[in-house]
């Protein structure tokens, strides 16, 4: 357990930012799966505005750290790679 005033500044600091990290994460990855799950019922119109919101969403957990930006590239690419394959049917 933390000591000093400034150690327990530190926890409350690290508990507040892992709270929004975590959040952060789970978003992503909710609207991943809402792309797919257009994409299973082949609407490719709602996929495309969806990948364009987790994209979005990507970019800026990328830009504050919460995912690297190469996790960011290729969780973008896998996912337009697989609209695009949509979008040639």
């Amino acid at each position: 357990m933390a000591k000093t005033k400034s150690a327990k500044k530190r926890d409350r600091q690290n508990a507040k930012r892992r709270a929004c990290n975590v959040a952060r994460k789970t978003a992503i990855k909710t609207a991943a799966k809402k792309v797919l799950v257009a994409l299973e019922a082949n609407d490719v119109a709602a996929a495309k505005e969806l990948l364009r919101q987790t994209e979005s969403m990507l970019a800026r957990a990328r830009g504050k750290k919460v995912v690297s930006k190469n996790t960011a590239a290729r969780k973008v690419s896998r996912l337009a790679k697989k609209l695009a394959a949509m979008g040639s049917k």
